[in-house]
């Protein structure tokens, strides 16, 4: 039980950062532009909304929202459904 609070207490900051919306960790960042660069995108920015990373990108001359879960996996936008 001590274990699970611990835990529970290293998340909770983590959690309410990206809820909160708004910067986003620098290292973060950099993978989530490597990632969609090599992917063919160009990348305008990178923020928190509702729970995950958002990358705004433009590709092929269409404008993109990516939404990317904390393990840094496409959610929606991009190659996946909406």
């Amino acid at each position: 039980m001590k274990y699970l609070a611990l835990a529970a207490a290293l998340l909770l900051p983590a959690t309410a950062a990206l809820a909160s919306g708004g910067a986003v960790p620098a290292d973060t960042e950099a993978q989530i532009r490597t990632m969609l660069t090599d992917q063919g995108y160009e990348v305008r920015s990178v923020q928190t909304e509702d729970g995950m990373y958002e990358a705004y990108a433009l590709k092929d001359g269409q404008r993109y929202e990516i939404y990317l879960d904390t393990a840094l996996n496409i959610v929606r936008g991009a190659d996946s459904d909406d």
